[in-house]
């Protein structure tokens, strides 16, 4: 029995470079949590089902637990820890305090990720487009309402790009 191959890849993580050699089957939800120690980023189904897991991967949103490492090389990745500035938060962070978006906060790093995609595609115009685009982002504690509601916020005050 032989040992798998390792392949080295490059990615840049919150504005951080990362030079990883890894098993070709090693999702970047893994690589994120288990081997850069990066832990917002969320297990939550691992089918890919619920949106825990979205990172922006070159500004766009991707499920992380669908995302083989290896494919990625070169890319840049934002996580959770990387949304906020050096001086403060994020609008959509404030705003998901301001609107009480979060009970148990398990979804929160997912849903503000794919919050950040989201704006950044300007796809979603009114209320019911925020609802349908972010409806891949499952909240379970029934705090919806206040994510949508602090996504509008952010909107239309046209911060999303702060």
């Amino acid at each position: 029995m032989s040992i798998p191959e390792t392949h080295s890849i490059a990615l840049k993580i919150n504005g951080s470079p990362y030079h990883l050699n890894l098993l070709p089957w090693v999702s970047l939800l893994d690589t994120l949590r288990e081997e850069l120690h990066l832990t917002g980023t969320k297990k939550g189904c691992d089918h890919g089902q619920c949106g825990a897991c979205t990172v922006l991967i070159d500004g766009k949103r991707v499920l992380s637990c669908l995302t083989l490492s290896v494919m990625k090389d070169g890319a840049e990745i934002t996580t959770i820890e990387g949304i906020a500035g050096e001086e403060e938060l994020h609008p959509l962070q404030k705003a998901f305090i301001e609107h009480d978006a979060f009970q148990c906060g398990y979804c929160t790093p997912g849903q503000i990720c794919s919050a950040v995609g989201m704006l950044q595609e300007g796809k979603a115009n009114t209320r019911e487009e925020v609802q349908e685009l972010m409806s891949g982002n499952l909240c379970r504690c029934g705090a919806s309402k206040g994510i949508i509601d602090a996504i509008m916020q952010v909107k239309q005050e046209g911060r999303q790009h702060e």
